[in-house]
């Protein structure tokens, strides 16, 4: 992970940010190309769209998948601001993005969030493991980890 890599990790939660500041879950999402410029970005809309499969990620993969072709996809970035879930990680799979880096562990969120119906416990590994093609992970980002956290403090509790 890089200095570039970090920049738009830093980006992803000021969505994250954003997407709180909406009324939804604290979970952004944005989405590089091939030559590392952003190119779409997505906030939860859970609560607003009334929709619980309305997660960043999956909504930036719609969005996505409307406006690239899977040949480009393959070569973006999907940013997150928290580990994608299952769903989401099953959505970016399909949707052939070759590539995902996230802040916040899926754990370190759950210690955040505490025990919860909701918790599906399923690293994006563990989904990606079985992608073919393979998609690229990179995270948690430690020097993120304070920032990352912050965005979901006050939130869940």
């Amino acid at each position: 992970m890089d200095s570039c890599d970090m920049d738009f990790l830093g980006e992803a939660i000021t969505v994250a940010r954003s997407s709180r500041e909406h009324g939804n879950h604290p979970f952004g999402a944005i989405l590089v190309d091939d030559s590392r410029h952003e190119v779409l970005r997505a906030e939860n809309t859970v609560t607003t769209g009334r929709d619980v499969t309305a997660h960043a990620e999956a909504n930036l993969v719609r969005l996505a998948w409307r406006t690239f072709t899977p040949e480009q996809l393959a070569g973006f970035t999907l940013y997150a601001s928290t580990e994608p879930c299952a769903m989401c990680s099953g959505a970016i799979h399909w949707s052939r993005i070759g590539r995902v880096v996230y802040a916040l562990s899926e754990e370190d969120l759950y210690v955040i969030v505490g025990s919860s119906p909701e918790n599906l416990h399923l690293p994006c590994r563990e989904v990606f493991a079985r992608s073919v093609p393979s998609v690229q992970v990179e995270g948690p980002c430690p020097e993120l980890d304070r920032e990352a956290r912050a965005v979901h403090a006050g939130f869940w509790r």
